[in-house]
């Protein structure tokens, strides 16, 4: 246990497969939960390999691979073989992406998302069970009508179930994870107000319609762990000020009162000045979706944030106008706020 008293999860970074392998490492030697390997500048599911069989205990996730740009059978295959190489130590993380990536970079269909969703968990589902069991998979649907008859994969699976979380802003994204998946994975720039209100009553929904328990959450929030505090803050700052650029997020700046200072950052992020989106963002805006600060504060900023209403933290890095040294240093700040 972490200690905050939940399992704490960090972010897949590096920019060599040995500085991958470094941060993994690094992170299980801390004692941290989970490893999340994201997907934009990497593919979110090769790094994972590649850290497999450096590390022994810490849990490998895809966080998050793009749910509707792989088939259900190459999400269920790849799932499987990393699953393999882990030793049963994979969880698969799906989000569903803004809609322009998904058609103007991927050429994927998008819409209609919720239902999209729904149809891939089953498919995914149904079709690790059958692979690992050595049967035949079916999982009718309207966007993914899966039939698999006579083939049989060799390779041996380590189990039949491997874990299945969503990643959702909105609430019809955590409605659909409270209906299907193993757990809601929380974006870092939102707020324990934002999961209380408006994401949690939507899973309940999600729940309730399916007739099961409500998922775990993993909470997440952005954290800037250094003894310099201004260092700190104006790293966390250039984070919010990126996320407040993106027009899927603006019912949730305006819920906290924030609405007015959008422009200012969009304007400022367009300049490519780094004084100047600090300055947009703010210091009360930057304290309000992130965490900056001695390795005290930031654990005690998310204990009291996360640990009474989440069954798990995914602590993340500030990332925007960083450099993979500045990451590298978050990331061990991360590891020494959270670890043993």
């Amino acid at each position: 246990m972490s200690t905050i008293g939940i399992p704490v999860d960090i972010q897949l970074t590096g920019e060599s497969p040995g500085e991958l392998i470094a941060t993994a490492q690094e992170a299980e030697s801390a004692g941290l939960a989970r490893i999340w390997s994201p997907e934009l500048q990497r593919s979110a599911t090769i790094p994972l390999a590649i850290v497999a069989g450096a590390t022994e205990r810490i849990e490998i996730a895809t966080g998050i691979a793009l749910a509707f740009t792989r088939s259900p059978m190459v999400l269920a295959l790849e799932a499987l073989d990393l699953d393999q190489l882990s030793n049963g130590r994979m969880v698969i993380g799906l989000g569903a992406g803004v809609k322009r990536l998904n058609l103007s970079w991927h050429g994927a269909d998008y819409d209609p998302p919720l239902g999209r969703m729904r149809e891939l968990f089953d498919a995914l589902d149904e079709l690790i069970e059958a692979l690992a069991q050595g049967r035949d998979a079916r999982s009718p649907g309207r966007h993914y009508d899966i039939g698999v008859v006579g083939f049989r994969r060799t390779a041996p699976a380590p189990r039949t179930k491997i874990p299945i979380w969503l990643a959702a802003v909105l609430p019809g994204m955590a409605s659909v994870a409270g209906s299907r998946a193993e757990g809601l994975l929380d974006h870092p720039i939102t707020t324990p107000e934002w999961l209380a209100e408006v994401l949690r009553p939507a899973i309940a929904r999600g729940a309730e319609r399916a007739g099961r328990e409500a998922p775990s959450v993993a909470g997440a929030l952005t954290c800037a762990v250094d003894d310099d505090r201004d260092r700190a803050m104006r790293a966390a700052a250039l984070t919010v000020g990126f996320y407040a650029t993106v027009k899927t997020y603006e019912r949730l700046f305006e819920m906290h009162g924030f609405s007015s200072r959008l422009k200012p950052i969009r304007k400022a992020f367009l300049s490519r000045e780094e004084d100047a989106l600090i300055d947009a963002v703010g210091p009360e805006m930057t304290e309000r979706f992130a965490a900056a600060g001695t390795a005290e504060e930031v654990r005690e900023r998310a204990r009291a944030s996360y640990a009474g209403d989440c069954q798990r933290l995914w602590a993340t890095p500030p990332h925007h106008l960083q450099s993979p040294e500045d990451i590298a240093h978050w990331q061990t700040g991360i590891c020494r706020a959270f670890g043993n």
